[in-house]
């Protein structure tokens, strides 16, 4: 297994991690996901240990604390062996302190999380998403509170706007408090938004990307093509309403490219998706989920080869799309092209 540094920071995590969203799965979105009990649980733990994968990420809301749960007692005996990724600010319930990231609901979550994963520190905590009506000074402050405790020992961000995780570091650099490390982000294949400017902020300011569905919501498993129909138990039947959206004629086309690379070199579509993602800028590690064992073992077959520079161009040229405003084509005449070139 390879391991990368986490952005700027000295935490050297795996290319490849895990992510426990279907660890003891419930209601509509994360049941249909996976319901891994402890006992399987325990075995998927035993298989990433074993190919090198040390990080496993997960989050309160995944199944209400289940899937906390579920890691904590996986691991339960081997913490120094893991990583463990967690995330907050989502929902938990309707109360005025059950969402959000004030740091009355900061402090209150890390405990709970805490004691769910049967641990006395979280290595990287993410806020999950943006809260809007917290100020940033109270976040970044409530956030070098828990590192000094030692309760966290990094924190990052997931699913953030570019100006506001550039805003929450120039804050932490106002104060000498430490800087966020991470940002949890949606890439793939038919999923490339993050390159327009959220990968360049990255390379920048040293923060580095965590993955989360790099399949594509399920999309770029080998399952689906052009003549080939969702079929019947697939996830994507109850979870394609929370899916990323993407036009039709573009899937096909990455899964049509997918499949011509995967006839080239034997690997199979899932990890050639992978692959990819383990060459861009700023990608620090690819989460990777998994409902059973060779659903696990396939995955972690992304790593150890390489697509040669023909077989990413193709993947590249299949997948591209026109990036927004003040990304166009127009502003990557020769000239804008040359006070600014593009990272990939």
């Amino acid at each position: 297994m390879d391991y990368r540094q986490l952005g700027s920071s000295g935490l050297r995590v795996p290319a490849l991690s895990f992510g426990t969203g279907t660890f003891g799965g419930t209601g509509p979105l994360f049941g249909a996901w996976g319901q891994s009990d402890e006992t399987e649980a325990r075995r998927l733990v035993d298989i990433c240990l074993e190919a090198g994968v040390t990080m496993f990420d997960t989050a309160d809301v995944y199944s209400n604390g289940a899937s906390e749960t579920v890691l904590g007692a996986a691991i339960k005996g081997r913490r120094d062996a893991v990583l463990i990724s967690t995330k907050t600010g989502l929902p938990m319930g309707d109360g005025p302190q059950d969402w959000g990231a004030s740091r009355a609901r900061l402090i209150r979550a890390v405990e709970a999380s805490l004691r769910r994963l049967g641990t006395d520190h979280i290595d990287l905590l993410q806020l999950h998403a943006l809260d809007a009506s917290t100020p940033a000074e109270e976040v970044m402050g409530t956030l070098d509170g828990l590192i000094a405790a030692g309760k966290v020992r990094y924190a990052g961000v997931s699913n953030y706007p570019g100006w506001q995780l550039m805003k929450a570091q120039g804050i932490a650099d106002h104060n000498g408090w430490p800087r966020l490390v991470a940002h949890q982000v949606y890439y793939s294949l038919i999923g490339r938004a993050y390159e327009a400017d959220l990968m360049p902020l990255g390379a920048d300011q040293g923060v580095g990307a965590l993955v989360w569905s790099p399949l594509g919501w399920g999309r770029l498993t080998g399952k689906i093509g052009r003549d080939r129909p969702i079929p019947e138990g697939s996830r994507l039947h109850d979870t394609e309403q929370f899916a990323p959206p993407v036009e039709a004629e573009r899937l096909y086309r990455v899964i049509d490219a997918l499949e011509a690379v995967a006839a080239e070199t034997g690997k199979s579509v899932p990890q050639i998706a992978i692959n990819w993602l383990l060459r861009r800028p700023t990608v620090a590690s690819v989460i990777i989920g998994a409902r059973d064992e060779a659903q696990l073992r396939d995955n972690l077959g992304a790593v150890g080869w390489a697509l040669s520079p023909n077989q990413v161009a193709v993947l590249d040229a299949a997948s591209a799309v026109l990036p927004p405003y003040p990304h166009t084509p127009y502003h990557q005449q020769e000239g804008f092209a040359r006070l600014n070139p593009p990272l990939v």
